[in-house]
C-alpha cells in the first residue's frame, strides 16, 4: 500500500512468498539473521486461513519478526502496523506488534517505545488479529510515538510466553492511517506530529519550531493540550489553536500570518495575558504596525504595565497602533486603588521644576499627581532620584517655597506608558476603555510625540481619563472621542475626574464629547487647538455651580477654541504653571482666541461666568485676546455676565492691556454683554462744557476705557440759546471709579446726543 500523503512511498512489507530471506529473527537491520533456512520457520503455500503464510515455532522467550526493508517515516504521519496470527500446536504464546526505530546513516534511536500493547493467544486455530500504530505524535491511540528523529522503522512482530508453540502469521500489513489524526491533512500540520507532548511541563519550543519550519504554506495545527515554550516563537506560517501556551512573561510569542487578538486568545486563552502577548509582539516586529483586537471585548483585572510588557525596549519611535477592541475592567479589587504617600519636600523657584529633600522618596511613584500649598492642578512626578531624594515635576508651582508636606497620589491606569522613556507615534484607534469606576485610563510616557486616541471611548474612569506626567503629550491628537463620568450624580463642584491634561506643546484636541467631568481639559503648554468639542459639566442643583470645562493654564498660550459647544462649564484662564506668578516682564495673558462657540446654561448661580481669568499672581494683564462670532445663552434664568475676573489670588491689572478683541458675539438672558471696542450712546438734556460716558460694565473683565475710537453726535448739537453747533471734544480717559468712563470736554456747554466707541486697548 502506498502512502496517501506521498505518493510513491511504499509501505508494505514482501509477502513471505517473496522469500524468507526479507525476513529477520533479529531487529531487521543488515546484517541480522533472517528465517531463510531456518530449522523453526517454513512457508506454507495454502493455508485455509491466510492462504500463503509463515509458519513459525517459537523457540526463544522472545521470538522476533522483523522486516529487513525500511518503512519510511515523515513526521505528521501515523502508520498502522497489522498482523494475523493462529496457534497450531504447543504452547500458546503472546503475540505484540514490534519495530525498530531507525535514522539516517542506520543508527537505531534509543529510549523510544518499540512494541504495541499484548495480546494472548488462548484457542488453537482461532484467528487473531493484532495491530499497533507508530507516528511522531504523542496522541490518543498512537501505541509508538517517536518524535521527529526517527525515518524508517524494521516493523514486525514479537511472540512472547511459553515456548515449543507452532504459530502461523498471514503477510504484515501497513496502512497510512494519518487521514485519521488530521482533519485536513493537506493544509495543516500538527505540532504534535513533530514532538510536542502538550504537558504544561515538556518543553515543546522545539517541536513547534519544526513543524512552522514543515508548514511551508499550510497552517500550523496547535491541537488539545498545554504547550509549555521555554524561549520565543515566531511562527511565519498561519496557526490554528485548539490547544494553549504557556511561556516567560518575557518571552515573545509572534503570529506574522495571523496577527490579531483573537489568535492570541486562543493560544493563551486568557484574554489579558493574550493582549499582553500581543502587544509585546508588536513592538518586537517589523511586519505589523497595527494589532486588530477584532472587537474582542478584554477583560482586565489589573493595570497594564506596558513598558514591562516589552522588558527589552525602554523607547519606541515607530508608529504603532491598536485598534478595534474593548478594555472592560470587572474588577473591584485594591488592586486598583490608588497608593497614597506623604513626604516633606523643599521647593525653590530658583529650581523650579524640582523637590528636593524629599523624604520617603523611595516610596513615591512617578506618574503620582502632587498635591499641597502652592501646588497648581494636574502636577505630576515626572521622574525621581532615590539617592539625590529629588523628585523632577510636570510643571512648577507657583507659591510653594520652602519646605512643607506634599500629598504623592499614584492613580492606577489600565494602560500605562509611564515605564517607557520615551515613546512616539503611537495610536489607539476604536477603542473602550471601560473603566468601570475602578481604573484610570492611560497613563501617557514622560517623553514622545504624537500619541493619537480617536474614534475611541473612555467610560466611567475612576480619577482620570488620559493623564500626562511629562511631554509624552507633545503633539498630541484626541479625536472624535467619548468621555462619559462616573461621577453623574455629583454636584459639579464636588467632582474630582479629569478627562485629559498636557504640559507641552501642539495638543489637539477634536470633535470629542465629555460628559459631566470636574474639568474637561487642563492644558499647561502652548499653541494648542480645542475644535468642535462638546464638554457639558451640569447637574441638578438650583442655581447650581460650575467648573471649568476647559482650563488653560499658562498665561502665554497661543491658543485657539474655536466651534466648541461649552455646556454648564467655562473656560477658565490662569498662570498657576508660573513659579513666580507675579508679573516682571513678558506677555502676561496673552495669545488666546475663543471664536465660533456655542456657551449654555441652564439652571446656574447668577454670578456665573463662561470667561474667567484667574491670576496668581500681581500685575497680570491682557495682552492678546479674540472673542469672536460666539453665542452666549443661559436658560432657567439669567447670569449677570459672561465674563469675570476670579481675584483669589490676585486682581487683574486693567490699567494695561492690548490687542483685545471682543465683538461679533450674541447674549441672550446676560445683563450685561461684553464689547471691545463698545458702542456706548450718551444723551446730554442739561448744557454742560464736561460729559461723562459710562462703559456700563461692558468692558470686559473690567477693563478701563483707555482710548477712544471716535465720538459722532447722532443729535443736534446745541448751546444754552439753542443754537446749532459743530463742535469736537477732546476726551479725557480712565474716568470714574474704576477707569470705565470717559469724559468729553468742549468748548462751551452743548446738550445733545452722541456715539462713542471706546476701547480698553490703548492707543
Amino acid at each position: 500500500m502506498n502512502k496517501a500523503i506521498t505518493d510513491g512511498v511504499v509501505l508494505m512489507p514482501t509477502p513471505f512468498s517473496a522469500g524468507l530471506d526479507q525476513w529477520s529473527s533479529g531487529d531487521g537491520t543488515p546484517g541480522s539473521d533472517t528465517y531463510d533456512g531456518a530449522v523453526n520457520a517454513a512457508f506454507v503455500p495454502a493455508d485455509a486461513d491466510f492462504g500463503g503464510c509463515l509458519e513459525l515455532q517459537k523457540v526463544e522467550a522472545t521470538q522476533r519478526l522483523r522486516y529487513m526493508g525500511q518503512t519510511p517515516l515523515e513526521p505528521g504521519c501515523y502508520l498502522q502496523v497489522k498482523a494475523r496470527i493462529k496457534v497450531m500446536s504447543g504452547g500458546l504464546p503472546t503475540v505484540r506488534i514490534a519495530a525498530w526505530a531507525g535514522t539516517s546513516g542506520g543508527a537505531h534511536v534509543g529510549g523510544l517505545t518499540e512494541v504495541g500493547p499484548a495480546v494472548a493467544l488462548s484457542t488453537y486455530g482461532d484467528v487473531v488479529e493484532v495491530a499497533a500504530i507508530i507516528g511522531s505524535g504523542q496522541r490518543g491511540g498512537v501505541d509508538m510515538a517517536w518524535g521527529t528523529e526517527p525515518t524508517y522503522a524494521h516493523v514486525g512482530l514479537d511472540l512472547t510466553g511459553p515456548t515449543g508453540g507452532i504459530v502461523r502469521i498471514d503477510d504484515i500489513e501497513v496502512a497510512d492511517l494519518t487521514s485519521a489524526f488530521h482533519r485536513e491533512l493537506m493544509a495543516m500540520v500538527d505540532v504534535r506530529d513533530y514532538g510536542a507532548v502538550g504537558d504544561g511541563v515538556t518543553d515543546d519550543t522545539a517541536a513547534f519550531e519544526a513543524a512552522n519550519a514543515a508548514a511551508d504554506g499550510r497552517t500550523v495545527l496547535v491541537s488539545s493540550g498545554t504547550y509549555l515554550l521555554s524561549g520565543g516563537m515566531v511562527f511565519t506560517e498561519r496557526v490554528r489553536f485548539e490547544g494553549t501556551v504557556t511561556m516567560p512573561r518575557e518571552a515573545i510569542f509572534s503570529l506574522t500570518k495571523n496577527f490579531d487578538l483573537p489568535a492570541y486568545i486562543d493560544a493563551f486563552g486568557n484574554e489579558q495575558l493574550a493582549f499582553e502577548k500581543a502587544f509585546q509582539s508588536l513592538f518586537n516586529s517589523a511586519d505589523h504596525e497595527s494589532l486588530n483586537c477584532g472587537g474582542r471585548r478584554i477583560t482586565i483585572t489589573s493595570p497594564m504595565d506596558m513598558q514591562a510588557l516589552v522588558p527589552n525596549r525602554t523607547s519606541y519611535a515607530q508608529r504603532r497602533n491598536i485598534i478595534n477592541g474593548q478594555f472592560y475592567v470587572q474588577s473591584s479589587d485594591a488592586v486598583w486603588d490608588p497608593d497614597v504617600a506623604t513626604s516633606v519636600g523643599t521647593y525653590s523657584t530658583s529650581n523650579p521644576r524640582f523637590l528636593t529633600g524629599v523624604t520617603n522618596v523611595a516610596n513615591i511613584q512617578v506618574g503620582a499627581l502632587v498635591e499641597g500649598n502652592g501646588v497648581g492642578r494636574e502636577v505630576y512626578v515626572k521622574a525621581k532620584n532615590d539617592a539625590t531624594q529629588e523628585v523632577e515635576l510636570s510643571a512648577p508651582l507657583y507659591d510653594a517655597s520652602g519646605t512643607q508636606n506634599y500629598t504623592f497620589t499614584r492613580f492606577k491606569y489600565i494602560m500605562d506608558f509611564s515605564g517607557f522613556s520615551k515613546l512616539q507615534r503611537f495610536s489607539l484607534s476604536h477603542v473602550d476603555l471601560l473603566c468601570n469606576g475602578f481604573a484610570s485610563g492611560i497613563l501617557l510616557p514622560p517623553a514622545g510625540v504624537i500619541f493619537h486616541v480617536r474614534d475611541s471611548w473612555i467610560t466611567r474612569p475612576r480619577d482620570r481619563g488620559i493623564t500626562s506626567h511629562g511631554e509624552g503629550c507633545q503633539g498630541m491628537l484626541i479625536d472624535r472621542c467619548q468621555f462619559l463620568t462616573n461621577e453623574a450624580d455629583t454636584r459639579a463642584q464636588d467632582r474630582t475626574t479629569i478627562v485629559v491634561n498636557t504640559n507641552a506643546n501642539d495638543v489637539k484636541l477634536r470633535n470629542n464629547r465629555a460628559s459631566q467631568f470636574k474639568h474637561f481639559a487642563v492644558l499647561g503648554g502652548s499653541n494648542n487647538q480645542v475644535i468642535g468639542n462638546h464638554c457639558f459639566q451640569g447637574d441638578a442643583e438650583t442655581a447650581g455651580v460650575r467648573t471649568g470645562g476647559i482650563v488653560v493654564a499658562s498665561s502665554y498660550c497661543s491658543t485657539t477654541i474655536t466651534g466648541n459647544y461649552i455646556d454648564n462649564c467655562s473656560i477658565e484662564w490662569t498662570n498657576e504653571y508660573e513659579p513666580e506668578p507675579d508679573f516682571t516682564t513678558g506677555f502676561s495673558f496673552s495669545a488666546l482666541t475663543i471664536d465660533e462657540n456655542v456657551f449654555l446654561t441652564g439652571n446656574v448661580a447668577p454670578w456665573f461666568s463662561y470667561l474667567v481669568i484667574k491670576p496668581y499672581g500681581t500685575g497680570q494683564s491682557i495682552g492678546g485676546l479674540s472673542v469672536t462670532g460666539n453665542k452666549f445663552r443661559s436658560i432657567d434664568g439669567s447670569i449677570d455676565r459672561v465674563d469675570r475676573v476670579d481675584e483669589t489670588f490676585a486682581p487683574l491689572d486693567s490699567t494695561r492691556g492690548k490687542n483685545i478683541r471682543v465683538e461679533g458675539n450674541t447674549f441672550h438672558q446676560i445683563e450685561t454683554p461684553i464689547y471691545n471696542p463698545v458702542m456706548v450712546s450718551h444723551d446730554q438734556n442739561t448744557a454742560s462744557d464736561t460729559w461723562m460716558v459710562d462703559t456700563e460694565g461692558q468692558l470686559p473683565f473690567g477693563g478701563q476705557a483707555r482710548s477712544v475710537e471716535s465720538v459722532v453726535a447722532t443729535e443736534r448739537l446745541r448751546n444754552g440759546s439753542n443754537q446749532t453747533r459743530w463742535a469736537v471734544p477732546y476726551v479725557d480717559l480712565q474716568q470714574g471709579s474704576v477707569g470705565d468712563q470717559v469724559r468729553l470736554n468742549w468748548e462751551e456747554p452743548l446738550t445733545g446726543e452722541v456715539a462713542v466707541r471706546v476701547s480698553m486697548n490703548a492707543v
